[in-house]
């Protein structure tokens, strides 16, 4: 489900950001289909320009990411990144709403992009970071099937001209998850699992 905004930008600047920021995409074939309903994206995360990144790399789809509320207090910026399907996000704590609004889009069929370990982590081993639970959350509450993908970059680091490869892993079906309601800690688990298959694609790549 895509927006008019979003397929004008992919239709006539997708090639054009490809070319200048050297991205190249590697298993494309394992993105989703509209028929196999919506997908949660998920990511390492390195620099701000990630969902340009992931947009630019993937096609069959339209993620939306959450975005840190405060650019939608920038004049002219704010109506761009909503018209490409980003909703604010309250970075400073629980924001409850914008989870329920998450799962609400999905269960309407949109899908969207979440980077579990919150922040940027430029130049850090994403083993060594932190992974937020809200994203085993999302993926439980609304059934979701998860997209795990991985950002690669030397050292780590986007500057601008630098190569970023963009790895789609293999989906992750709501069942693989093996959520377990009577269990403590699922939600930990599961996003744990998640980031595993995460790294996992960056690790197990042939690119180096």
């Amino acid at each position: 489900m895509k927006s008019k905004a979003y397929i004008w930008v992919k239709k006539y600047l997708a090639g054009i950001v490809r070319f200048l920021f050297r991205i190249k995409a590697h298993g494309s074939e394992n993105e989703p289909d509209v028929s196999q309903g919506p997908y949660i994206m998920v990511c390492n995360h390195i620099s701000n320009a990630d969902p340009v990144f992931l947009c630019a790399s993937t096609d069959l789809q339209q993620p939306h990411f959450m975005a840190k509320k405060e650019l939608f207090k920038v004049p002219l910026l704010n109506k761009l990144v909503a018209a490409l399907g980003a909703y604010p996000v309250d970075r400073s704590g629980a924001d409850v709403g914008a989870v329920r609004k998450t799962i609400k889009m999905l269960e309407k069929g949109k899908s969207i992009g979440i980077f579990p370990q919150g922040h940027r982590q430029k130049g850090k081993d994403p083993r060594q970071t932190d992974v937020k639970n809200g994203v085993a959350m999302i993926a439980v509450k609304a059934q979701a099937t998860v997209l795990p993908c991985f950002i690669k970059t030397k050292k780590r680091k986007w500057t601008p001209f630098c190569r970023v490869d963009v790895y789609i892993g293999k989906p992750i079906s709501f069942e693989e998850l093996e959520y377990d309601p009577e269990a403590t800690g699922e939600y930990k688990r599961i996003s744990q699992y998640i980031f595993n298959k995460i790294c996992e694609l960056g690790e197990n790549s042939c690119e180096k």
